[in-house]
C-alpha cells in the first residue's frame, strides 16, 4: 500500500478550541455548530428550566424538537440565569478559558448585564466575540427587534421572491439566519486567525454580523443595477432575469425538474438534446441578452419536450448530455437518494422522542476536510445535560457549590 492509500486520521480542525454560545433561535446557534460539528467544544448556556425557545418550535410529539437537535448537535447544555449576578460571574469564569463567544441579543442586551466586549475582554483579552443581530451593533436601527424573515425582507429578498401578480413570499427555510451564522463563523475564524498570526488589535476582538446585512451580499448586483440601469428586479417566480434558459419545467410523470440550460455551452447541449438544433444552431441565440428576449419561446420548447418524459428519463437523457439537471426532491427522495447516501449526508443517530429512542437521520457536515473531517457525535442535548460536567471541569466547582448554586436556581 501506498503512503497516499493510507488514510491518516487526526484530530479535526477545531480540536482544542472552546465556543460560549449566548444566542437563541437560528443565527448564532447555527454559526456555533459549525465548530461543534469540527471539533470544539462547544457551550450552549440556556435558561435552567426554559432553555432555548427553539426546543418547542415544530414538533408534532416529544418534548425536544428536531430542529433543535439538529441545530444544537454536538454541543453541550449548561444552565445558568444570566439575570443573577452569580450567573454573570460564572460566565466571566468561563469567558477566562473560552477563545470564541457568540451571541444574538438586541444590542445592548450584553452591555446591561454587564457582559459586554469591554467586561469580556477585560476578563480574557484573546477572546473573540461575534454579535449577530437583526440590523447590526451601529446605525438608527440597531435598537429595532430583528428576525431572519425580516431581514430577509429589508434586504429585498422578499420583493423578488414569488409570482409578480402575487403578494411576496417567504423562502420555505431560514436563509437570513443562516447566512448570518455563516458569516458569524467565517468573523471569528477570521479574528482567531488574526490572533494566531500575532497580528494588533485595538480593543476588544469583534464581528458584528447584521442579518440584513447577510442576506444582502446574497442579492448580487441588486442596487449596481439599479445605479446602472434603472432597473428595479420584481419577482419573477422561479427565474432570474437574464438567466435563460434556467428554471423548474413539469414532466410525464407529474413531477418537476431544474434545468440550468443558461451558459452559451450549456444552452447548446440543451437544445440538441431535446432535439431544437435548429435553436442550438441559431447564431442569434449566442448572447445571455438575446435568449433573455426569447425566454417565453425556449421555455416553451424546452417544457414541450419535458411533458413528454418521466423526471428520472430528463434527468438522465440531460445528464449524459451535459447539461445541469435535476430533479425536485422532497424529504423522502433525499433521504433515498443513491448519492446523498453515498456521500454520507445522512447520518443515524439514537434520540429520544417521546420515551424510547429512536433511530433519526440528520444531515451530514459540511465541508469535507480529508483527514481531519467533522463528526456527528450527539444530537442536540438536553436542558442542561451538562451543566455539572462544564462547570466541575472547566470552572473545578465542588458538589457543594453546584448544589447551592442549584438551590439559588442560578443553575
Amino acid at each position: 500500500m501506498t503512503p497516499t492509500e493510507i488514510a491518516v486520521q487526526v484530530d479535526p480542525p477545531l480540536s482544542g478550541f472552546r465556543v460560549l454560545e449566548l444566542g437563541n433561535f437560528i443565527a448564532a446557534p447555527f454559526a456555533s455548530r459549525i465548530f461543534a460539528d469540527f471539533g470544539a467544544e462547544v457551550v450552549k448556556i440556556e435558561r435552567p428550566g426554559v432553555g432555548d425557545e427553539l426546543r418547542g418550535w415544530r414538533r408534532s410529539r416529544g418534548k425536544t424538537s428536531m430542529m433543535f437537535r439538529t441545530v444544537a448537535r454536538n454541543k453541550k447544555s449548561l444552565t445558568l440565569d444570566l439575570r443573577t449576578d452569580e450567573g454573570r460571574q460564572l460566565v466571566l469564569d468561563l469567558v477566562r478559558k473560552t477563545d470564541v463567544v457568540i451571541e444574538n441579543f438586541r444590542p445592548g442586551t450584553l452591555e446591561r448585564w454587564g457582559l459586554g466586549p469591554v467586561e469580556l475582554s477585560e476578563a480574557n483579552p484573546d477572546v473573540v466575540l461575534v454579535r449577530i443581530s437583526g440590523y447590526g451593533q451601529t446605525g438608527p436601527y440597531r435598537d429595532r427587534a430583528g428576525f431572519g424573515g425580516v431581514a430577509e425582507a429589508f434586504a429585498g429578498l422578499r420583493h423578488v421572491t414569488g409570482h409578480a401578480d402575487r403578494a411576496p413570499v417567504r423562502p420555505a427555510a431560514p436563509i437570513g439566519d443562516a447566512l448570518a451564522g455563516l458569516y458569524g463563523a467565517v468573523g471569528a475564524l477570521m479574528l482567531l486567525l488574526a490572533r494566531a498570526n500575532g497580528r494588533p488589535h485595538d480593543g476588544p476582538r469583534v464581528a458584528d454580523v447584521a442579518l440584513y446585512e447577510s442576506v444582502f451580499m446574497a442579492m448580487e448586483s441588486l442596487v449596481p443595477d439599479l445605479d446602472a440601469y434603472g432597473t428595479v428586479r420584481q419577482r419573477t417566480a422561479g427565474n432570474l432575469p437574464g438567466v435563460v434558459p434556467s428554471g423548474v419545467y413539469p414532466t410525464a410523470d407529474g413531477q418537476s425538474v431544474v434545468i440550468a440550460g443558461n451558459s452559451s455551452g450549456a444552452f447548446t447541449r440543451l437544445m440538441t438534446a431535446i432535439g431544437r438544433t435548429d435553436l442550438a444552431e441559431d447564431p442569434t441565440l449566442a448572447d445571455g441578452d438575446a435568449r433573455y428576449a426569447r425566454e417565453v419561446e425556449l421555455d416553451g420548447s424546452i417544457s414541450e419536450w419535458t411533458g413528454r418524459h418521466s423526471a428520472p428519463e430528463v434527468v438522465e437523457v440531460l445528464g449524459a448530455a451535459g447539461v445541469p439537471v435535476g430533479p425536485v426532491h422532497d424529504a423522502t427522495a433525499i433521504a433515498e437518494d443513491p448519492h446523498v447516501l453515498a456521500r454520507g449526508m445522512l447520518r443515524p443517530l439514537k434520540v429520544v422522542v417521546d420515551d424510547e429512542p429512536e433511530e433519526i437521520r440528520f444531515p451530514g457536515v459540511v465541508p469535507r476536510v480529508p483527514g481531519a473531517p467533522g463528526e456527528l457525535r450527539w444530537a442536540g442535548p438536553e436542558l442542561g445535560e451538562h451543566t455539572d460536567e462544564v462547570l466541575s471541569g472547566v470552572l473545578g466547582l465542588r458538589v457543594e457549590r453546584l448544589a447551592a448554586l442549584r438551590e439559588r436556581g442560578v443553575i
